[in-house]
């Protein structure tokens, strides 16, 4: 793009602009002559996906902003149209980030003005909620404004179809042709008025769902530290607690109101480090059996126990750990159906499903695999995701996942056990389950395409001084999964090792997950095993870095 086609684009995107503050900083822009800036926001466009469209706020079609997201709906509308969806309800929902409650009229207006019917939620409500009102509403679709745990900077626009899960291909590559032939906002009528702003009877209705996931008369004795992590989950979380009679959750209050800020944290990611310093303050205040923590936008649910031998004395489970322990408390319910997870999350889940005699299936990354195994009971994915409900809410849904752990913890309690002597359990049934995960954050997405290119272009041999037996190249496709850009390795010898590399479908990052199962004959041998496990999870992670070039 010459300097004069850069400029004739800014300033016509600048002439259509329907947000003053986005105008203002394009105009202070192509004011300073920053050519530089304007070439990173008007090079392309960002992309619609399966996880429809997250990025920066700002000015410009590579930015989230009122001007992207009214392209975005009205392509939408478009592909609901063309399904012979005219006249149908698309629902929507929105976190509390900046910008997300404007992006979410314009929707409304948008779907309006194209002959659809829109319903706003009320206000600023976990995903799940969004998730559950589609079906029970019977909508046609649904959009959620949310970037979930991304920083602050961020925003997104989820979008899910009439069976309440997210999109998957073809439908999202046909929403993005729809939104790509949207030449001007002049085009796209937008009324002021005309759409449903809906009460608390949608929230009423996912409440009372959250009881099922709960066994009739089980113990509800766990006391809870809970974080919302400046996002906002705090209110239904404790309205869900205290219909189930769970204790009430000692709040973080320096974390429990929703903040776009997230003041207290750099990124708003339970899983990232520092982000549960302060719930575990204030668990060593007042000694709670766990602390709980959703991510702002509640859909993720994380789960920390006591551990003495861990500075701090409170220690941050894994979301495999939690996974399996919810499998293992659903087998005890007698929960029958499909156990289901991603490829990238522990084979546990696996060996659970076998032993209790229930279905298994691996699937894709993402919830939007997940969803759409037949016969779901039961789905999670290491990233702190779990659907413990599927009938209500198929995607993951952090409320439910932390009273289902919350009664399962007391239970446990109730027996004079944890939650860790129930792993330690699980570790002997089924050898020592390891995980961990080399993540590497980047400001040049042109690295991830570099390390990519590095293994496939010289998969790597040997990893802690075990051979790599097999090398599959994801984006071929499986006997039982589609093509998908990731690369997977299985190594030799006794402890099964396996490593998946792939760039993250909702951040800058290139992830590596690592899996080694250690044997484990009786509960004297687990100290032993989980040293061996993690010097063998040690040297993977250096030998891949290298071999990956990072």
């Amino acid at each position: 793009m010459t300097q004069d086609d850069l400029l004739a684009r800014a300033q016509a995107w600048l002439a259509e602009d329907p947000d003053q503050e986005t105008r203002d900083e394009l105009a202070a822009l192509l004011d300073r002559n920053a050519t530089d800036e304007l070439a990173a926001r008007f090079s392309g466009t960002l992309q619609f996906g399966t996880a429809g469209l997250r990025g920066e706020l700002g000015a410009g079609p590579m930015r989230m902003n009122r001007s992207v997201v009214i392209r975005a709906a009205a392509g939408l509308a478009a592909y609901l149209k063309a399904k012979g969806e005219t006249g149908g309800l698309v629902v929507i929902g929105y976190d509390a980030r900046y910008k997300s409650a404007d992006f979410a009229r314009d929707t409304a207006a948008v779907m309006t003005g194209a002959g659809l019917r829109a319903a706003l939620l009320p206000r600023p409500l976990p995903t799940p909620v969004l998730a559950y009102a589609i079906r029970h509403l019977g909508a046609v679709a649904g959009v959620e404004v949310t970037a979930s745990h991304n920083p602050p900077r961020d925003n997104g626009y989820k979008v899910y179809l009439g069976d309440g899960s997210q999109i998957v291909p073809p439908a999202d590559a046909e929403i993005a042709a729809e939104i790509a032939a949207v030449r001007s906002l002049d085009d796209v009528p937008r009324p002021t008025e005309g759409w449903e702003t809906l009460g608390d009877e949608v929230l009423n209705a996912y409440l009372e769902r959250t009881d099922a996931v709960l066994t009739p008369g089980s113990p509800r004795t766990a006391r809870t530290v809970y974080t919302a992590m400046h996002g906002v989950g705090k209110e239904v979380l404790t309205a869900a607690f205290d219909r189930a009679g769970f204790p009430p959750p000692a709040l973080v209050a320096e974390q429990a109101d929703p903040d776009p800020a997230f003041p207290t944290v750099a990124f708003p990611n339970p899983e990232e480090p520092g982000a549960m310093d302060l719930a575990f303050e204030a668990a060593r205040a007042v000694d709670p059996d766990i602390v709980i923590a959703n991510d702002p936008d509640a859909d993720r649910c994380a789960v920390a126990v006591p551990d003495a031998s861990v500075d701090g004395g409170w220690r941050m489970l894994r979301g495999d750990e939690v996974g399996a322990l919810l499998a293992a408390h659903l087998v005890h319910k007698g929960a029958t159906g499909v156990f289901a997870e991603s490829i990238v999350s522990s084979s546990l889940l696996g060996r659970i499903a076998e032993a209790a005699g229930v279905g298994y299936e691996e699937t894709l990354t993402g919830f939007k695999w997940i969803a759409r195994v037949d016969g779901l009971r039961y789905g999670y994915e290491e990233a702190l995701g779990y659907c413990v409900d599927p009938e209500g809410v198929r995607d993951k849904d952090g409320i439910t996942a932390a009273l289902l752990v919350t009664e399962l913890a007391s239970v446990l309690k109730e027996q004079g056990r944890t939650l860790t002597d129930l792993l330690d359990d699980l570790a002997v049934a089924h050898g020592l389950h390891a995980t961990d995960q080399l993540s590497v954050r980047v400001e040049d997405l042109g690295i991830i395409a570099d390390a990519m290119a590095a293994l496939r272009g010289k998969p790597p041999v040997r990893l802690a001084g075990l051979t790599v037996v097999s090398a599959e190249d994801l984006t071929k496709g499986t006997e039982s999964l589609p093509p998908t850009d990731g690369l997977r390795y299985h190594l030799e010898g006794d402890y099964k090792a396996r490593v998946i590399v792939r760039p993250s479908g909702t951040e800058p990052k290139l992830k590596c997950y690592l899996e080694v199962v250690v044997p484990v004959a009786d509960a004297s041998e687990l100290t032993a095993a989980r040293a061996t496990a993690t010097e063998l999870l040690a040297a993977i992670k250096r030998d891949l870095s290298e071999a990956a070039g990072l």
